[in-house]
C-alpha cells in the first residue's frame, strides 16, 4: 500500500541527514508484520530479491525493456555510476554511521549499501538518469507490540534527462512494478516466518544484536 510522504518524513530516520537535496518519490507499507526484533530478517529478504525475476510478466517485461534501453543509450555504464558521475553518499556519513555496519550487498542487485542500523537500512544507486536511495525502515504498525517494514524511494534526477525519465516511468512503477513486487515480498516473508531456524540464521548473518530503545523503537549494536 502506498503511503503519504509524511509516513517517512515524520520519522527520525538518519537518512534525512544525507538526502536534503533528494526528492521523496514514494513511500510504501510492506506486508511484513513482525515483532521488534525482526528487522534483520526483512533486510535479508530484500537482499535475496531480484525485481526483474518477479512473478509478474508485465513487470519482467518492463525491466527487460529498461535494461535494453539502458544498454543502448549507455545509461548504466560504470562512468555513469557511483564514484564517477556522482560521489557516493558514504562521503556524507557522520562519524557514528561510518563506524556502523554498512549493510549487505548482493551482486544481483544494482544497489550499494550505505549503513545498517537496528531499524533502518539505506542503499544507493546511480546511473545516467538518477542518483537514487532505497530506504527500508521498521515501524510500529498499530498493533500491540507489532511492527512492519516501510520502503521509501528518494531520487535526485540528472538534469532534464532524469526529470523526464522519472516522470515517464512513474505510472508504470506505481501500477505495474510495485504491486506485484510487494505481493512477492509478502509471500517470501510468510515463508521465512514459517521456518524460525532459517529466520534466526539470516538474522545472525547480518551481525546485529538487538535491544529495545526507551521509547519502544528498535536499536542495534554491531558485533565487533
Amino acid at each position: 500500500m502506498r503511503l503519504p510522504n509524511t509516513a517517512h518524513t515524520s520519522r527520525p530516520w538518519r537518512i534525512h541527514e544525507l538526502t536534503r537535496d533528494f526528492r521523496l518519490e514514494d513511500v510504501w507499507a510492506l506486508p511484513t508484520p513482525g515483532g521488534p526484533d525482526d528487522f534483520p530478517r526483512l533486510v535479508q529478504l530484500m537482499v535475496s530479491g531480484v525485481p526483474s525475476q518477479g512473478p509478474s510478466g508485465a513487470a519482467r517485461t518492463l525491466w527487460a525493456i529498461r535494461w535494453k534501453v539502458g544498454e543502448l543509450l549507455g545509461w548504466d555504464v560504470p562512468d555513469a555510476g557511483l564514484g564517477s558521475r556522482v560521489p557516493t553518499l558514504r562521503d556524507r556519513l557522520p562519524v557514528d554511521l561510518r563506524s556502523a555496519p554498512s549493510g549487505p550487498d548482493h551482486d544481483r542487485l544494482p544497489f550499494s549499501s550505505l549503513y545498517l542500523l537496528g531499524d533502518e537500512w539505506a542503499t544507493e544507486i546511480a546511473n545516467r538518469t538518477v542518483h537514487g536511495v532505497m530506504h527500508i525502515g521498521w515501524v510500529p504498525d498499530g498493533a500491540v507490540g507489532g511492527y512492519r517494514g516501510q520502503l521509501a524511494v528518494l531520487v535526485k534526477p540528472n538534469r532534464l534527462l532524469g526529470t523526464v525519465y522519472m516522470a515517464a516511468i512513474r505510472p508504470f512503477r506505481r501500477l505495474i512494478v510495485y504491486p506485484p513486487m510487494l505481493g512477492r515480498i509478502g509471500q517470501k516473508w510468510r515463508a521465512l516466518a514459517a521456518d524460525p531456524t532459517l529466520a534466526h540464521a539470516e538474522a545472525g548473518s547480518l551481525g546485529l544484536e538487538h535491544e529495545r530503545r526507551d521509547k519502544g523503537q528498535v536499536s542495534s549494536r554491531p558485533r565487533l
